[in-house]
């Protein structure tokens, strides 16, 4: 297993916006320094769009969280789309450090964190989706009638459990997530 960290939209207008937002940073900010320590690469993935848009990439808003605690090791990816493969190179940084596993968090459960998952499966890598790694709006999806904490747990389950031709996903609790196995 050659893992990666991947951090998903972690940025300071959605913090405030998302269920447990500093929290959730926070958690994340762990699992990066956990992975550091073990040599796993850090890739943070920031949501841009056009000037003028919600996501101007001169907006201090969108910056990356300093809550994250990013190093200048860490790689950065910009990206447009829900889907952080759809054209990024995030598929060519992974390969470069030939990466085969995403552990993958962030925001929003479901937006970016869904898609990115499903993708990441669709380009053949192992995702272990931390369960309390990703966090959807703050009032959860009040359309569907479901609470945050529901949509977390939905999509936990139907990621956990979907059929896919790509790679393989699992579902682990950040205090579980184990970057490099004991050898």
């Amino acid at each position: 297993m050659e893992p990666a960290l991947v951090i998903v939209d972690v940025q300071d207008l959605l913090i405030p916006l998302v269920w447990r937002g500093e929290e959730l940073a926070d958690r994340i900010a762990s699992l990066a320094r956990a992975a550091r320590r073990q040599g796993v690469p850090v890739i943070a993935l920031r949501q841009v769009g056009p000037a003028g848009s919600d996501f101007d990439p001169d907006d201090p808003g969108t910056r990356l969280s300093p809550r994250l605690g990013l190093e200048p090791t860490d790689v950065v990816v910009h990206k447009t789309a829900t889907d952080a493969f759809y054209r990024t190179e995030l598929a060519a940084v992974l390969a470069e450090r030939h990466v085969d596993t995403v552990v993958l968090t962030g925001l929003a459960t479901d937006y970016c964190v869904d898609t990115t998952a499903r993708s990441a499966l669709s380009h053949g890598l192992d995702v272990v989706l931390v369960s309390d790694g990703h966090a959807p709006a703050a009032d959860g999806d009040p359309a569907a009638g479901l609470t945050a904490e529901q949509v977390v747990d939905r999509h936990n389950r139907i990621l956990s459990t979907a059929i896919h031709p790509g790679g393989t996903l699992r579902l682990r609790a950040a205090s579980d997530v184990v970057f490099r196995p004991p050898a």
